[in-house]
């Protein structure tokens, strides 16, 4: 059984200017005390192609975790410019947020993001070299994708997996999303620096 679970996400300064920081405010609960560091990473997926774009746009550890409800701000700089195919830079694309204990990734939650310009000129007849600075950003908050893989989370041999693969499933429940702003969202499908500017607390 994971002892970890992660409980409500808030998408924070949603839409956004594109080099404005992604930031989002995790919920988890610990059902039992874990003695090493979660690890968390947030990947931008650079084109939907190749995973040679993905981008880890920042890793913080988080740990020892005592038992109980915790919360933090997951904040990153945005993704690097000159690694994004010119082709993939407005349109939909993923951001991922990534969970592991002891190398082990147990969960992700995965969000679409809609790139476009706010001017309506740009809208109708984009440039043909994109201009990142007039872009929006609008994460597609409301129904996140949540998979889950189980993993051997004790020095006990190994758990074994579901399906071949250790994933126990792939969902829009049982995770409660909200963002600090009303703009409409749709459902999100999906597919991943240690100077970390987020903010851990307990509760």
């Amino acid at each position: 059984m994971a002892k970890v679970h992660i409980t409500n996400v808030v998408v924070l300064d949603n839409p956004s200017s594109f080099f404005n920081p992604f930031q989002f405010e995790l919920t988890f609960e610990c059902i039992e005390g874990l003695t090493e560091d979660l690890e968390w990473k947030m990947i931008y997926v650079g084109s939907a192609e190749s995973e040679e774009y993905d981008q880890v746009l920042d890793t913080i550890y988080v740990g020892p975790v005592p038992e109980g409800r915790h919360i933090f701000v997951f904040q990153a700089d945005p993704p690097d410019v000159t690694r994004i195919p010119e082709q993939d830079a407005v349109g939909v694309t993923i951001v991922l947020l990534t969970c592991s204990y002891r190398g082990q990734e147990f969960v992700r939650v995965g969000y679409f993001i809609n790139n476009d310009y706010s001017d309506p000129e740009l809208k109708e007849m984009p440039p043909a070299k994109p201009q990142f600075d007039k872009l929006t950003r609008n994460i597609l908050a409301t129904k996140p994708r949540v998979t889950r893989f189980k993993i051997n989370w004790d020095d006990t041999p190994n758990n074994g997996g579901i399906n071949g693969d250790g994933v126990i499933d792939a969902e829009d429940t049982g995770l409660a999303v909200g963002e600090n702003t009303e703009s409409d969202s749709n459902v999100a499908d999906v597919r991943i620096n240690e100077n970390s500017n987020s903010l851990a607390m307990e509760c």
